[in-house]
C-alpha cells in the first residue's frame, strides 16, 4: 500500500504520471475513477482551497467526500503512546485511524505544526501516526510540507512554458516578510519539487538562520546530483532575481527563533523589502510568479504583481483541483 505523504517518496515516472493523469483531468474533468468509494479528509487547521478542491475532486470522479475537524464537529485525539488520557483528548490515533480505515477508502490529514519545538515538530508526527495505523492510504493535506502544492505548481509551470521538461530554467524560492511567523512547509516543497524537476534553483532568504531545514535542503542536493540543475542560497534579492525564469514567494519563519518569535520579529522587520515587487520582477528573464495562496497584497507581493499577466498564482490554485484527482484516483486503484 502506498501513501502520498511526500513527492520525494515517489519516483519521478510515477511523478510525471500523476502529472499527466491531472493534465488529462484538466481536459475532461468528469469521470468514475472513485465510483463506490470514499475519503475523510481530517482538518485540523483552515483550509478554502485544499478543502474545496478535495470535496469537489471527489464528487467529480463519482467518490464521496466526509470532512472532519478533530475539536470541533470530532473528538479530540491523542497521539502519543503511553499517555495517561485524563486531558482533552477522547480517543487515541490507534482507535481513530483504524476505525476510519473501515468505513472509507483513503484518509486524507491536514495538521500545522504547534510552533513551540520544531525538534517535535519536525517528526510529523499526527501525518505519520494516521500512515502508521490507517490500512488505507494517507494523503498529506499539508503538515511540515504541502506535495499536492508541488505538483500543482508544477504542472502551472509546464503549462506557461509549453513543455513538461523544466531543466535549466533559473527558479528563484524567495522569502518575503509577514507579521506573523509561518509554516515552512510549502518552502520545503518549493524547494524539494524544483530540484526534483532539474531547475537551477536559487533559495533566497534574509540571512543564514532561515535556511530551510537540513532534511529538505538534503534532499534538494541529492535531487541535483540525480536529475541535474543546480542549487544555491543568496541573501542578495538583486543578484538572486537576474535572469529568473520562475519566481516563487513564501513566508517562513526562521527555524532557530522556533518558538521564540519575539526575538525574531526584529530580522523579520528589517527585511520587509524582500517583498516581490514591479522593479525586482523587471531584473528576471521574463519571469513568471506564483504563490501557494492566501497572499497578503501589498506584503507579499505588490497588487501591481498579482495583477500582472506573469502571475501564474489563480492557475496554479486551481490545479490544485486536477493534480489531487490524479492522487486520489492512483492510490484509490492500487
Amino acid at each position: 500500500m502506498k501513501h502520498f505523504l511526500n513527492t520525494q517518496d515517489w519516483t519521478r515516472p510515477e511523478l510525471d504520471a500523476l502529472l499527466a493523469q491531472a493534465a488529462a483531468f484538466k481536459r475532461s474533468r468528469s469521470g468514475d475513477q472513485l465510483k463506490g468509494k470514499s475519503i475523510a479528509l481530517v482538518f485540523f487547521n483552515p483550509s478554502l482551497r485544499t478543502r474545496t478542491s478535495f470535496e469537489l475532486g471527489a464528487f467529480q470522479l463519482g467518490g464521496h467526500a466526509v470532512v472532519l475537524q478533530p475539536g470541533k464537529d470530532a473528538w479530540p485525539i491523542e497521539f502519543k503512546l503511553g499517555t495517561v488520557m485524563d486531558g482533552e483528548a477522547e480517543e487515541h490515533i490507534a482507535e481513530v485511524a483504524r476505525v476510519l480505515s473501515r468505513y472509507v477508502d483513503l484518509i486524507a490529514v491536514r495538521a500545522f505544526p504547534k510552533f513551540q519545538d520544531w525538534a517535535v515538530d519536525r517528526e510529523d508526527q499526527v501525518l505519520r501516526s494516521f500512515a502508521k495505523y490507517s490500512t488505507v492510504p494517507v494523503i498529506n493535506l499539508e503538515t511540515i510540507t504541502h506535495p499536492c502544492q508541488e505538483l500543482a505548481h508544477v504542472m502551472a509551470l509546464q503549462e506557461h512554458f509549453g513543455t513538461t521538461d523544466l531543466r535549466g530554467r533559473k527558479f528563484v524560492l524567495t522569502w518575503t516578510y509577514h507579521p506573523k511567523p509561518l509554516n515552512t512547509a510549502v518552502a520545503n516543497s518549493a524547494l524539494t519539487i524544483a530540484t526534483r524537476m532539474g531547475m537551477d534553483v536559487t533559495l533566497l532568504c534574509p540571512t543564514p538562520e532561515y535556511v530551510l531545514d537540513e532534511r529538505y535542503m538534503g534532499w534538494a542536493a541529492d535531487n541535483v546530483a540525480e536529475s541535474g540543475g543546480s542549487l544555491q542560497v543568496s541573501h542578495d534579492p538583486a543578484q538572486a532575481y537576474a535572469g529568473a525564469d520562475v519566481v516563487y514567494a513564501k513566508s517562513w519563519g526562521a527555524l532557530p527563533y522556533f518558538g521564540r518569535w519575539d526575538a525574531e520579529k526584529p530580522i523579520r522587520e528589517a527585511h520587509r523589502h524582500f517583498i516581490v515587487d514591479e522593479a525586482k520582477m523587471a531584473l528576471t528573464n521574463q519571469g513568471v510568479f506564483s504563490h501557494c495562496l492566501p497572499l497578503r497584497r501589498n506584503v507579499k507581493a505588490t497588487d501591481g504583481v498579482m495583477d500582472a499577466p506573469y502571475c501564474i498564482a489563480i492557475e496554479e490554485a486551481e490545479n490544485r483541483l486536477h493534480v489531487q484527482k490524479a492522487i486520489m484516483a492512483a492510490l484509490a486503484t492500487q
